[in-house]
C-alpha cells in the first residue's frame, strides 16, 4: 500500500490560511507557522503527521496528499475541522 508523510497546519478561516500561506511563500518556515498558528495537536511537532496510508485521513486531505507534488505548499484545503495548509514530504 502507498504510504505518505506530510505536515500540515489547521486554522479556522480561509483568509487566515491564505495569509499564512503567503508568509511561507515569502520565506517563513512551515514548521514555525504551524507551531505559532495551528489548532491541531501536531503543531508541537511543526505540523508533522508522520506516515499514513490512503483512507487514514479525511477524504479532502487524502485527495491532496496522494496527488500533490512533493514539498510544495498546498491549500487552503477545507475539511470539517477548518482550513489546512499541507506539504507532502514523501510518498511511495
Amino acid at each position: 500500500m502507498v504510504q505518505a508523510t506530510a505536515k500540515h497546519l489547521l486554522v479556522d478561516t480561509e483568509a487566515q490560511c491564505n495569509e499564512i500561506k503567503q508568509q511561507i511563500i515569502d520565506g517563513a518556515s512551515f514548521e514555525d507557522m504551524a507551531k505559532q498558528h495551528s489548532n491541531c495537536p501536531s503543531a508541537a511537532q511543526g505540523g508533522d503527521l508522520g506516515s499514513f496510508g490512503p483512507g487514514m485521513m479525511v477524504p479532502q486531505f487524502d485527495k491532496v496528499v496522494f496527488s500533490a507534488p512533493i514539498n510544495e505548499v498546498q491549500g487552503p484545503v477545507q475539511t470539517q475541522f477548518g482550513y489546512h495548509l499541507l506539504v507532502v514530504t514523501s510518498r511511495g
